[in-house]
């Protein structure tokens, strides 16, 4: 038991990090903030899976000087001021209805499941082996205004132009 929930751990931790990291790699426009000192929001939409570890990795960081925040969602309708929108498992029947409620905003889509790039989703998590990797929907990022770095883009496993 202890080591499921090792690996549990670490695979959150991992999953926190790259989040994290997608974050440095993307562009955003300027109208995707309320201003010039708002922080770069990431909304939890579902069960939070990363356990505190995403609050861990993002404190007192900033990124293009901007702090960094996270919000808990329970639904799409409380999407607002947010730059990123991590859909969690757990909520993973209303994906196709969830991204289509976003619509053309500036959002980046994250999610870990099955066929979540393919229903409009940006960034997924995918597993390989025992290696978590990500693919990405590079023509659903460029629909909402996003710009994903080239660098990003060479990382990802399989990418959907």
């Amino acid at each position: 038991m202890a080591r499921a929930e090792d690996t549990q751990l670490t695979e959150s931790k991992l999953k926190a990090a790259f989040l994290f990291n997608f974050v440095k790699f993307v562009e955003w426009p300027p109208a995707a903030f309320a201003d010039t000192n708002s922080p770069l929001t990431i909304g939890i939409l579902g069960d939070n899976p990363f356990d505190g570890d995403l609050a861990a990795i993002i404190h007192d960081k900033t990124i293009n000087n901007r702090t960094l925040a996270i919000k808990p969602l329970r639904s799409v309708t409380e999407v607002t001021n947010c730059q990123v929108l991590f859909i969690c498992a757990s909520v993973k029947t209303k994906i196709p209805e969830t991204i289509a409620g976003l619509g053309s905003a500036s959002i980046l889509t994250v999610g870990d499941t099955d066929r979540f790039v393919e229903t409009g989703g940006m960034i997924n998590f995918v597993k390989e082996g025992k290696k978590i990797r990500f693919e990405i929907n590079e023509a659903a990022a460029k629909r909402a205004g996003l710009r994903v770095s080239s660098k990003l883009l060479s990382l990802a496993s399989r990418t959907i132009r």
